[in-house]
């Protein structure tokens, strides 16, 4: 057997580390397409595509200046050097500009307003209602680590906790299902961020999204590092009627207050009304008179008086 020549050993070793290179990047490109978003991937194809075309014209570029000879078998090799290391490039720069850069236009500018739901957001419920309404547009995002914890929480030993769990995933396939907003599941993470809460203000950061939540520590928390809040909470307390001292309405009494004679009801919106002298009415719908209103990050509260204390009041001046 004739003995291979140096130029066909230099081939084959050439040709199996090419092999091996071409194998780890293509492993490794399937593993991040998995954590990418469509738009991150979509501007790796776009910069790839464009890579391997400028590879082809300096590939040809070289062949007209130094004319190397179309039967050298080196010439294919210079190709594939050319295509491989341009295109990765150009896939690497695709990806990070895709990033980078906000692919809107003025007219679809608010349709693309991104908004990130927490987890308390999507246990509560009142978003799927506020986004039937018509009165929260634009894209809600739902990130894959608080998707995570939602299916913790519903599997749960605590049956508590389960039921909170389970009632956020029926409530987030209620609003994949609605034709009047567009939920998107991403699947970027924060490894070197432990908690949620953290992870969400990152994600917020990145993206330039509002964050939905119901959580008052994560609300501060993101306020401090410049993310914009929409509380849920807030928007209730801000939608309920405005209440003045002198104004009269009926509520029932349902248990003692905390301090002394007081008697405690609730309106049909969840507001709590502290009745005077009301200690020993409890399970009786009395008429009242507001005396005050209290506004607290928790909600409001008001303050009132039995009608005929007032009315005695009132007689009296």
């Amino acid at each position: 057997m004739a003995a291979a020549s140096p130029y066909a050993v230099f081939q084959a070793i050439f040709g199996l580390i090419i092999g091996l290179v071409v194998a780890l990047l293509v492993i490794r490109v399937e593993r991040n397409i998995r954590k990418q978003s469509v738009r991150i991937i979509a501007g790796g194809v776009v910069g790839m595509i464009i890579g391997l075309l400028i590879a082809l014209m300096i590939g040809f570029g070289l062949n007209m200046v130094i004319r190397i000879p179309q039967n050298q078998q080196v010439v294919p090799w210079i190709y594939l050097l050319l295509i491989g290391i341009l295109g990765y490039l150009g896939l690497v720069i695709g990806s990070k500009k895709a990033e980078e850069v906000n692919f809107r236009t003025p007219d679809s500018r608010k349709l693309m307003d991104h908004r990130l739901l927490d987890t308390s957001v999507i246990i509560d419920g009142r978003i799927a209602d506020i986004c039937d309404t018509g009165f929260v547009d634009g894209e809600l995002i739902v990130p894959r680590f608080v998707l995570n914890e939602l299916q913790f929480i519903a599997d749960s030993s605590d049956s508590m906790k389960r039921s909170r769990g389970r009632r956020g995933l029926d409530v987030l396939n209620r609003m994949q299902k609605s034709t009047a907003i567009n939920i998107e599941i991403v699947e970027q993470d924060f490894p070197k961020i432990k908690g949620v809460d953290g992870k969400l203000v990152a994600l917020a950061q990145k993206l330039n999204a509002k964050l939905l939540t119901n959580d008052y520590n994560l609300n501060k928390v993101a306020e401090l590092q410049g993310v914009r809040v929409l509380n849920v909470n807030e928007l209730a307390n801000a939608m309920k009627p405005v209440v003045l001292p002198g104004e009269q309405m009926t509520v029932k009494i349902i248990r003692e207050g905390k301090e002394q004679g007081q008697g405690v009801g609730y309106l049909d919106d969840g507001t709590m009304i502290v009745v005077d002298s009301a200690q020993k009415m409890i399970n009786t719908t009395v008429d009242v008179v507001v005396t005050s209103v209290l506004q607290t990050t928790a909600g409001r509260m008001i303050f009132t008086e039995l009608k005929e204390a007032a009315d005695k009041k009132s007689g009296n001046a």
